[in-house]
């Protein structure tokens, strides 16, 4: 199933994202992980792509046992970092060839030590010229995902410039966006206006990652640029030294994030779920138990 097919049915999507592990106890975790979240059919799940391509192995590995293993829907990530085009062309034969009918097409974060992307010779140097790469290459026997960022991308400071950059890379080929994480729904709406606004038409999936750790959160907002709510942060210091409270106003805030996201027409979620199903499993059981996943029917088994 491709994923922009799905969307543009008009069904709602459910989707949870791992990386590949880095140790046999972080493979053993991931296993577990995904055992429990398929049980909830989500409409696909997607897997991150190293720095470099220095997980792509073991990216391509997850894809395509989860793509044949558990019936569920796959989407591979793809970056431009550290690769020749021909390369890249050699990692898209093998997702086609595996079945995979899905990928997110990224230009990835400079390599670790690094504070400016390059390309190499023989590569891309921006996410639209991949992009068009795959849709001259394989037309519509993939769907293109893109990423964007709904409170600027790190290295804009200009919003408008951040989008005409995202529109440009939708004109080369993307059937849907997923979103950068962000803790404010309000954030979400503001940029889906503009993005209609310069003319983006294609669905943007929101992304949600349920906090579970403290430290850990306040990690990704620096570097990703999402800023955490006043009260939200308070409350999260309030309850540091409290995994098991930080957990609950964890699922407690992405719950309310999903139920308003719905509500108000977003077209699906996506949650970032580092590997570990215990928050996005209850977000998600809260979200069933209320009747917001009846119009995912049309899953991975479709």
């Amino acid at each position: 199933m491709k994923i922009g097919d799905h969307l543009a049915r008009g069904y709602s999507s459910f989707s949870f994202e791992f990386f590949p592990p880095k140790s046999e106890e972080a493979a053993a975790q991931l296993e577990r992980t995904i055992a429990e979240l398929s049980v909830l059919n989500p409409t696909f799940v997607s897997v991150t792509y190293g720095a470099g391509g220095s997980t792509r192995e073991k990216t391509l590995d997850i894809v395509s046992r989860v793509k044949t293993g558990t019936g569920i829907e796959a989407m591979a990530h793809l970056t431009c970092v550290g690769s020749t085009r021909a390369e890249i062309e050699g990692v898209l034969d093998r997702l086609v060839d595996a079945g995979v009918e899905n990928v997110l097409a990224l230009r990835g974060d400079p390599p670790k030590g690094q504070t400016e992307f390059v390309a190499v010779e023989g590569g891309f140097r921006y996410a639209n010229d991949l992009v068009s790469m795959i849709r001259e290459r394989y037309g519509k026997r993939l769907s293109v995902g893109g990423a964007c960022y709904p409170e600027r991308h790190t290295e804009c400071a200009n919003p408008h410039v951040d989008l005409t950059n995202l529109k440009r890379k939708v004109d080369a080929g993307l059937d849907f966006l997923v979103t950068q994480l962000f803790f404010d729904n309000r954030r979400y709406f503001e940029f889906v206006d503009r993005a209609r606004a310069i003319g983006i038409r294609v669905p943007i999936l929101p992304g949600l990652m349920p906090i579970t750790n403290a430290a850990q959160v306040e990690r990704f907002t620096q570097s990703c640029g999402a800023a955490l709510p006043f009260q939200l942060a308070a409350e999260l210091d309030r309850r540091r030294n409290d995994p098991q409270g930080v957990l609950q106003l964890g699922v407690a805030h992405a719950t309310a994030q999903a139920i308003d996201l719905l509500m108000s027409g977003a077209p699906g979620l996506h949650f970032y779920t580092l590997n570990r199903s215990t928050a996005t499993k209850d977000v998600f059981q809260a979200l069933k138990a209320a009747g917001f996943t009846d119009r995912a029917e049309v899953t991975s088994a479709a």
